[in-house]
């Protein structure tokens, strides 16, 4: 444990509404590393934004975007604040195409990689184990995932459609997969989710930092207080 930054965090409380702090410990208590998200050159910024949403929703802290072609960009109307209460990592491909090497550092740490996508091994949501970290990974508006996330995945899913339309917006399918995957998640008492005591403790003064006016300022001042 990190005995500066836990009284850091207990000296900045005193800044922030008892009802904000029992706010951050009731979402703290449900976020989850368990399943993140992977966005592949999404370049639309209201689908990126909308997707953006549904993770801090359903408690999903880590999102990333890979950026072979296109930048994300947030809409503000979309977003409503949702992204500054994630950790949002960018995968930029500057040199060369870096998707295969990144979805294989996830699988190093321990994630399977799931891509959305009908395919002849694919399943419904229902049928996804997600006893395993899983890595969800979502494609382009237009082309959907590239070859390198097809070569990578693990697994494939799908979203079963009944009507005319043959395929969900981006946002609209990321929401469905996180609502079905994370109630799952949720409901499995062998899968332990939540986040370590040292990432919520990280969370906590992130937080705190982005909730308290002049923090940079305050915090300069405890430190030196403590010399």
């Amino acid at each position: 444990m990190n005995t500066e930054r836990q009284e850091l965090i207990g000296y900045l409380k005193q800044f922030v509404s008892e009802d904000r702090l029992v706010r951050f410990d009731d979402i703290l208590a449900e976020r989850t590393r368990h399943i993140t998200v992977v966005l592949e050159d999404i370049y639309q910024a209201h689908n990126a934004s909308a997707v953006l949403r549904s993770c801090e929703s359903f408690g999903i802290q880590d999102v990333h975007f890979i950026e072979s072609r296109n930048k994300y960009k947030i809409s503000t109307d979309v977003d409503m604040g949702a992204s500054q209460w994630l950790d949002i990592h960018r995968v930029s491909n500057k040199e060369t195409n870096n998707t295969i090497p990144f979805l294989n550092s996830l699988k190093e740490k321990g994630y399977k990689i799931v891509a959305t996508t009908p395919h002849e091994k694919d399943c419904t949501l229902s049928q996804l184990d997600v006893t395993q970290k899983t890595a969800l990974v979502f494609g382009t508006e237009i082309e959907g995932i590239t070859d390198d996330v097809r070569a990578c995945a693990d697994e494939f899913v799908r979203i079963p459609m009944y009507g005319f339309t043959e395929s969900f917006n981006i946002s609209v399918s990321a929401a469905l997969c996180l609502y079905e995957l994370s109630t799952k998640m949720r409901a499995d008492k062998n899968i332990d989710y939540h986040l370590s005591e040292d990432e919520r403790e990280e969370l906590w003064l992130n937080w705190l930092e982005k909730s308290i006016k002049r923090c940079d300022l305050i915090i300069k001042d405890w430190k030196e207080k403590r010399k």
